[in-house]
């Protein structure tokens, strides 16, 4: 004797269910578009702030029609500073992300994959210099930097840019690493390669993708970094410092200091732009199994 198939449930949906079935995607998307709008508000802003005139710029009410003028970037552009900025910037930026990665992906690969006496607490002291706050560690840089003459020093502000990035980038590689395959160095290991081999010639080539977000994460980073480069360095001038030039004693200056801010912006928006499927794929690394 034959057992009966289950039977299915075929009685129809009520109108309240199959209207909140045809109503959800149109929620979601309400919630992304008005989630967009939040983040990309202020870098409108900023770009309508650029293009407005003093009077527009202080006005109580904000205007949102008025009639643009581009003196601002002419004002900004003729000066020449600006171009001073982006070129320490640049430079600081790129040493920056080049050290903290050869630092910190050797580190993170060491804490991934072997396990020695001290392993956590070593790994936890990398992740502590990130708890504390810049500026408790301000006033011991500056006071180093005055005695050893690093001060308005391109490796002073590197070394002090790496210093705040390099626990993102051993954290962040170290998640990376774990997420890796053994079996892959132990194949390696069998065809007659040493540790460094195995790192070199194995690991790196599959952590492309988390090496690629870590160095635009620490790029970044350094690029906005505005604390140290304020306070331990004097001709050596970053873009967060310049900007800040633009606000005197009495008045600030909100043309110049938004378009300044906008043409500092767009090399980082068409940075981020080029490598954001690296950057996607890399932070998505690990994610699902």
């Amino acid at each position: 004797m034959t057992s009966s198939p289950d039977r299915v449930n075929l009685r129809p949906l009520s109108p309240a269910t199959r209207l909140a079935r045809a109503l959800a995607p149109w929620a979601r998307r309400l919630i992304l578009w008005a989630f967009a709008i939040w983040c990309l508000f202020p870098i409108y802003w900023l770009a309508t702030m650029s293009l407005k005139r003093q009077v527009d710029a202080m006005a109580r009410t904000p205007r949102f029609w008025f009639q643009p003028i581009w003196d601002n970037y002419l004002a900004v552009i003729k000066a020449g500073d600006i171009w001073n900025y982006f070129g320490s910037s640049l430079i600081v930026a790129l040493a920056t992300t080049a050290v903290a990665l050869a630092l910190g992906i050797p580190t993170a690969y060491v804490l991934a994959r072997y396990r020695f006496r001290g392993n956590s607490d070593f790994g936890f002291w990398i992740l502590s210099t990130r708890m504390t706050p810049p500026v408790a560690m301000l006033i011991p840089f500056f006071v180093l930097y005055v005695r050893t003459g690093l001060m308005d020093t391109y490796p002073g502000l590197v070394i002090a840019h790496v210093a705040i990035n390099l626990s993102i980038v051993v954290w962040l590689m170290k998640g990376f690493f774990e997420d890796l395959p053994s079996e892959l160095e132990e194949a390696a290991f069998m065809d007659g390669a040493t540790y460094f081999q195995a790192f070199r010639q194995i690991c790196l080539p599959v952590a492309l993708p988390g090496i690629a977000a870590v160095a635009i994460l620490s790029f970044l980073f350094s690029w906005n970094e505005f604390l140290f480069s304020l306070v331990l360095t004097n001709e050596i001038r970053t873009v967060p410092v310049g900007l800040y030039s633009f606000v005197g004693y009495q008045q600030v200056r909100w043309g110049e200091l938004s378009a300044s801010a906008v043409l500092m912006l767009v090399p980082v928006l068409a940075f981020v732009f080029i490598f954001q499927k690296q950057l996607v794929r890399g932070l998505t690394m690990g994610a699902t199994k």
